[in-house]
């Protein structure tokens, strides 16, 4: 299993990025998928997640900006962010969910599979 996470790079204050998540290996419709991120010096937090039924939850930072979906038969999930900040800067990484994908994952620790991570800067 593999998670391949792109889309990051460098966008000015109010712009927007998307980035991916593929996943190869084996089909991942099943599993919840999440997007969590770490800035330098800080601790990794959750950001968004979607489950196998499609369902979506998003930290407060992230509601009304990022946008988490999915298409299985890419076996890619997305993370649509509008309106970035500054303090969105972090490297970004995507996380599978394979034994309870059914129902939304906010911690790290049901995740068994993750991303390498994609860097996003954001410029004021």
């Amino acid at each position: 299993v593999q998670l391949q996470a792109s889309g990051g790079g460098l966008v000015q204050a109010g712009g927007s990025l998307r980035l991916s998540c593929a996943a190869s290996g084996r089909t991942f419709s099943s599993s919840g998928m999440g997007w969590f991120r770490q800035a330098p010096g800080k601790e990794r937090e959750f950001v968004a997640a979607i489950t196998s039924g499609g369902s979506t939850n998003y930290a407060d930072s992230a509601k009304g900006r990022f946008t988490a979906s999915r298409d299985n038969r890419k076996n890619t999930v997305y993370l649509e962010m509008d309106s970035l900040k500054p303090e969105d800067s972090a490297v970004y990484y995507c996380a599978e969910d394979i034994n309870t994908g059914w129902r939304v994952s906010t911690a790290s620790t049901p995740y068994d599979y993750w991303g390498q991570g994609t860097l996003v800067t954001v410029s004021s």
